[in-house]
């Protein structure tokens, strides 16, 4: 008997002794194992419970389509296709707990789709010769998954790749024993930020939001938590989003590799999930800290929040280039949407006659609000600062009448 069994992924023509390994760690723990082989051209030494053939046909494909395509990329999007189609069927039908993935560039690829096609709370391990690179793109990664660099494993079994295929078997069989997964008991309100020292509407948002009948979860907009923000909206998780922080539109409109993806503050609004958003750091571009300033930041004010990130002050005419940018991405949505302007600023730093005020860059970003606002969107000026009582007290306002009105349900 096992009481926790995980869904094996890979190609086994290339990597059977490696699968095999970590299949065998994960039963020395009194784990059980489900097999599945995305291989294309070749065959694992033995049969896996679940062949090429049956990932490919769970796609609408077939192994057949997938060589007759005579491309590797082509074939490998054909199999991942298949996997993540299987994978979520499997699942479903209560075969597996949690999934480990184990690949170099094209497995990796593979595992990406397999993952975010599982729900939140399914543990979820890639094990992979680029994990942690900068080739992976953050909107392809689940909100959940774990990664662990397959180091020396690009052929053949070694002590040096054991060590990271043993510590992924022990991980994905602990998380599957472990997981408290999402009882969705309550009606989930999924809000942006940054840290207190920069923005605070959260401290007063949560409990107030709590005491109405609501779990609140709270994502740091530096990229990835951004991502898991918008992969969530895009299944339909939150009842309504507080979307304050948008900095991560700012990022990626000026080409920060710290991104959410360019779907960012749209996934909500495809929904049709009610959204109050506004303007909690979008006068900053964020970069990683300890490489150097990216030449479109060159002679930028530079706010160094530690070693690993720093942020730039941005132009009065890029703000006006994010407010469009916002109001383009607001008008696409299929819900009610309410903007919050708070027009003494946006974050602690910019405050009048702190370090990164800018009264001009504040009023060219708030003129272009007013002018590029979409029908859809319902503007709120405020005469106060983001940081100030009366932001959060006019958030609960827009949030009580919703309630009210039967836009949210508790």
């Amino acid at each position: 008997m096992t009481d926790k069994t995980i869904l094996v992924v890979g190609t086994y023509d290339t990597k059977n002794a490696e699968l095999e390994y970590i299949a065998e760690r994960i039963r020395a723990q009194g784990g059980g194992v489900v097999s599945l082989d995305v291989s294309v051209l070749g065959d694992p030494e033995q049969p896996t419970d679940y062949a090429k053939h049956d990932a490919a046909e769970a796609g609408g494909s077939s192994i057949k389509a997938a060589i007759d395509s005579g491309d590797e990329n082509v074939a490998m999007q054909i199999m991942a296709a298949g996997a993540s189609a299987l994978a979520l069927r499997l699942y479903r039908e209560g075969m597996f707990d949690g999934v480990i993935v184990l690949g170099g560039s094209m497995a990796t690829d593979l595992s990406l789709d397999v993952c975010a096609a599982l729900p939140l709370g399914v543990p979820k391990y890639v094990v992979s010769t680029v994990s942690f690179s900068a080739m992976l793109p953050p909107e392809r990664l689940a909100p959940d998954i774990q990664m662990i660099l397959w180091a020396g494993g690009l052929y053949g079994l070694n002590s040096v790749c054991k060590a990271a295929l043993s510590q992924a078997a022990g991980a994905v069989l602990g998380a599957a024993r472990a997981v408290e997964k999402p009882a969705w008991q309550k009606p989930l309100i999924g809000m942006t930020s940054f840290g207190k020292t920069v923005l605070r509407y959260m401290v007063a948002l949560k409990p107030a939001l709590e005491e109405r009948g609501f779990e609140v979860a709270v994502f740091h907009a530096t990229g990835m938590g951004g991502r898991a923000f918008e992969g969530l909206a895009a299944e339909g998780a939150f009842a309504a989003v507080m979307d304050f922080a948008p900095q991560e539109v700012t990022n990626h409109m000026l080409g920060s590799n710290i991104t959410a993806g360019a779907d960012r503050m749209t996934n909500a609004g495809a929904k049709g999930i009610p959204q109050i958003a506004s303007i909690g750091c979008y006068d900053l571009v964020d970069f990683v800290g300890w490489m150097p300033l990216p030449p479109r930041l060159e002679g930028k004010q530079v706010h160094a929040h530690n070693r690993l990130l720093s942020s730039a002050m941005t132009t009065a005419d890029e703000r006006r280039e994010l407010a469009e940018l916002i109001c383009e991405k607001l008008s696409q949505a299929t819900g009610p949407v309410e903007f919050i302007l708070p027009l003494q600023g946006g974050n602690e730093w910019d405050r009048v006659g702190g370090e990164l005020h800018d009264a001009e860059g504040l009023a060219a970003f708030c003129e272009a609000m007013r002018k590029h606002r979409p029908a859809n969107v319902t503007l709120h000026e405020l005469d106060a600062h983001i940081n100030d009582k009366a932001f959060a007290d006019k958030a609960l306002e827009v949030f009580d009448k919703w309630l009210a009105d039967g836009t949210v349900k508790a």
